[in-house]
């Protein structure tokens, strides 16, 4: 049924006010299609232009409103206001003294003659040609030269809003982002309605890490102008740096409500999908960002991480490449393909890709870090070299890093920790918290400790807590374990799912979903066995899976996390006067904070040094360590000792093609035979644990010691050369030593460390008789002891729990040592 105009009138009015501007558009139009000169109906159009910014658009519709009804004190009201934004003050003014003659004299009007008042003193705008001119330099990217010449225009027309809009939009376009909201701010304060410029501060608030005082601007911006689809998809984009993809995604809807073709907001609807850990949806999003924009590289670049997070590795490396043609000069895509060919396996690509990302941006801390973590995998130290000066600021200032990179490379505890607080603040900032439980009245009579790692399989962390698992008492503890990473059937998995109470496969969850599965599970202790490995998941304890949280054995460091209790230690890895380099209270056991498996079955096969390419006669000096972890500091004494060593070799691990290469072109550099490093390839552990007897001396690593592998050459009764530093990685092989009663191989200096392993090579008697020690401790001193450390671990978590059952804060805690 047909609307008559009055009916058509106020729907349109209803509409208006609901923010339904385009049907309130349509009604108008309808209106003004019947009768052109409908005063109410030019008036509100015209109200409505100025609303969505087209202020000149508007000044037709007051004029026919005024020819048609000018006894309505509205209509010269909105009349005089929009020739006032416009800067027309001269034309205001005198269209005000139209108005007076009318004997108008409301309150608006009052304030308005006020307004007039102070734009007759300062004329708001320069000159036509002068504004184009700036604008024009704006326009071209000339924005230092746009802002000098804004400000010195700004100088003669302080009330130039438009000036303001230039200036605040050069300082942002500069980085300069302080002045830019000063600018942005006297803007409205000549134009308090300025949608645009509300919005533009959001996005600087945001982008210097504000989002929740941006969140304010951008909600004033949709106020003023309720059909702003941008202001939605920048709200959107503050409500996910705040934490909360949902509202984010909420926002992002409003904007497509809008705009239906709005790719930028269906990418970012991608991101934030991403974040809620939903990689499919997010494909998805970015996929109908690209039915409008084929060209959107960003769109391509997040369906890459997507695809990545879901492990289709080739099919990521595909994505980002799409997104490197469209743009040639994308960094971060460039960045992201490295780290899926570093997954891939292939490794010098990986390296190439992030050089290529820092071609493009020099300064990229991110592509630096994870450059430098590759060529120490591949042992390219020439490469390592170059950018030796940049490794101790590198990560330290704003930009995150993966801390992991960087342990391998310089012994500073204290550099550590401020990378893992500013990674762990970029990787949670879109995190809020569960809310906390209610602190118990009851004590549980079985604590719950839920254990979570990617490595429940075969890998050095499973096979060092295997044992502790099995061993947990069950009259104290309930114990599970909730699998973050990716599933592999092997024997030691299904071990580990024998030994939990619970054993939960969460990959395909998201964090918040781990950690609700958690407070269901009322876990009372988490455990993070992963820090920030491989696969590291450390949103699900930034969420607050358990009321106590812990950092134990996968990482070897601080995680810098707000959210993280204690960190598992012992006196001699972390010494005393060395708290202050981890953010978490530091939970002291009194051997070693390694756990073993004294039961680890080693191959009875008869095995000779041949069937190993070793040489039958000669001294086999072993390091058994990765070879990421292998620096030149230890390497010039290790060909030194061969050079000395007549009939010696160096028995390495095969860790990839590149390293082997590289490491036989830097003994070859220093003089010594590339034959005589012997890489030995991967055996079943019953075998590789025998081969060690095939040895005589384990080398220690200096900056990332030996863990997993020194306990397996220890079980196997070969002894450990060690230097112990400052950092957790650079004194863990000290703290096996010292649980094993052999602290005589453990050196202070390069010059000691050299000195003792010349002398055990020398002085076969000597060697003899710390093999014979060795043995003799093997089985009566603490380290292999599993038994022993299981109780001493439940001890400290005994310990923890209660005092968070008592109220306290945690604080440190030192496990006392137990006597039978």
């Amino acid at each position: 049924m047909e609307l008559t105009l009055n009916e058509a009138l106020k729907k349109g009015v209803e509409a208006h006010k609901a923010g339904q501007n385009q049907e309130a558009d349509r009604l108008y139009t309808s209106i003004l299609k019947a009768q052109p000169k409908h005063p109410d109906a030019n008036h509100n159009m015209g109200v409505l232009a100025v609303g969505i910014g087209k202020v000149q658009a508007a000044l037709p519709f007051f004029k026919t409103a005024l020819e048609t009804k000018p006894d309505v004190a509205q209509f010269w009201l909105s009349y005089i206001d929009a020739l006032i934004k416009l800067g027309r003050s001269a034309d205001a003014k005198a269209v005000f003294h139209q108005a007076q003659k009318k004997g108008f004299k409301s309150e608006a009007f009052t304030q308005l003659k006020k307004r007039l008042s102070k734009t007759s003193k300062n004329p708001q705008h320069p000159p036509a040609d002068q504004l184009q001119s700036i604008m024009s330099l704006y326009n071209q990217g000339r924005l230092q030269q746009a802002l000098i010449e804004a400000n010195q225009m700004l100088d003669r027309f302080p009330n130039s809003f438009i000036l303001c809009n230039i200036a605040g939009a050069s300082n942002a376009g500069l980085m300069q982002f302080d002045a830019a909201i000063v600018c942005f701010k006297q803007s409205l304060k000549v134009n308090p309605d300025n949608a645009e410029a509300y919005n533009n501060i959001g996005n600087i608030l945001n982008a210097k890490g504000d989002p929740v005082s941006a969140i304010g601007y951008y909600q004033q911006a949709l106020k003023i102008k309720p059909d702003f689809a941008e202001a939605y998809n920048n709200f959107g984009n503050a409500l996910n740096a705040k934490g909360d993809p949902d509202a984010a995604i909420a926002s992002y809807k409003k904007a497509l409500k809008i705009k239906p073709d709005y790719a930028e907001a269906y990418n970012n609807m991608g991101i934030a999908l991403n974040y809620k850990g939903e990689p499919e949806s997010a494909i998805i999003s970015c996929n109908k960002a690209l039915q409008i924009n084929p060209n959107f590289a960003e769109a391509f670049l997040n369906i890459g991480i997507a695809l990545k997070n879901k492990g289709e590795l080739e099919a990521a490396i595909d994505s980002y490449k799409q997104a490197i043609k469209i743009n040639p000069e994308y960094a971060e895509a460039y960045n992201n393909m490295g780290g899926a060919l570093k997954n891939k396996g292939e490794l010098a690509a990986s390296i190439k890709s992030y050089e290529m990302a820092l071609k493009i941006r020099p300064s990229y801390q991110a592509a630096l870090a994870n450059k430098l973590d590759q060529q120490s995998q591949i042992c390219d130290w020439v490469g390592l070299e170059k950018d030796r000066d940049l490794i101790g600021n590198l990560g330290t200032l704003n930009e995150p890093i993966s801390p992991l990179a960087i342990l391998p490379l310089e012994d500073s505890p204290e550099r550590h920790l401020i990378r893992s607080e500013i990674f762990s603040r970029s990787l949670t900032k879109h995190i809020r918290p569960l809310k906390a439980a209610p602190q118990p009245f009851k004590k549980p009579k079985r604590l719950r400790i839920g254990y979570f790692s990617a490595d429940f399989h075969v890998h050095p962390v499973a096979y060092l807590i295997a044992k502790v698992l099995e061993m947990h008492d069950r009259n104290q503890f309930e114990i599970y374990g909730y699998s973050i990473g990716p599933s592999k059937d092997d024997d030691m998995r299904q071990r580990l799912i024998n030994a939990f109470d619970v054993f939960i496969d969460v990959e395909d969850m998201n964090d918040q979903e781990v950690a609700l599965l958690a407070r269901h599970d009322k876990i009372n202790i988490a455990i993070d066995l992963g820090g920030y490995t491989k696969y590291h998941r450390s949103c699900i304890f930034a969420y607050r899976a358990a009321p106590v949280q812990i950092n134990y054995l996968g990482y070897s460091g601080s995680m810098g996390a707000n959210f993280i209790d204690y960190i598992i230690a012992d006196p001699v890895v972390i010494p005393s006067g060395y708290e202050q380099y981890y953010s978490e209270r530091i939970l002291r056991l009194p051997n070693t904070f390694l756990p073993t498996d004294n039961c680890r079955m080693m191959s009875t096969r008869l095995m000779t040094r041949s069937e190993m390419d070793l040489p039958e006669v000669g001294f086999v000096f072993c390091c058994f360590n990765n070879n990421y972890k292998i620096r030149p500091q230890e390497f010039d004494i290790w060909m030194r000792v061969l050079l000395k060593v007549e009939d010696s070799v160096l028995w390495l691990r095969n860790s990839n093609e590149w390293s082997e290469t590289n490491l036989r072109s830097h003994a070859e550099i220093r003089g010594v035979d590339p034959s005589r490093l012997i890489f030995a390839d991967r055996v079943p552990m019953d075998e590789h644990l025998a081969r060690h007897k095939l040895a005589d001396l384990f080398l220690d690593t200096f900056t990332y010691n030996a863990h997993t592998t020194a306990t397996e050459a220890l079980w196997a009764g070969l002894p450990v050369v060690t230097k112990a530093g400052k950092g957790f990685s650079t004194r863990a092989a000290a703290s096996l030593l010292t649980a094993i009663g052999l602290t005589e191989l453990i050196t202070e200096t390069e010059r000691d460390y050299e000195a003792l392993i010349l002398h055990f090579a020398t002085n076969p008697e000597r060697l003899a008789k710390i093999r014979q020690t060795l043995a003799d401790n093997r089985l009566s001193t603490p380290l292999f002891d599993t038994e022993l450390f299981t109780k001493h671990l439940e001890n400290g978590y005994q310990q923890a729990y209660q005092r968070y059952f008592d109220g306290k804060r945690s604080e440190a805690i030192f496990v006392p040592e137990y006597l039978n």
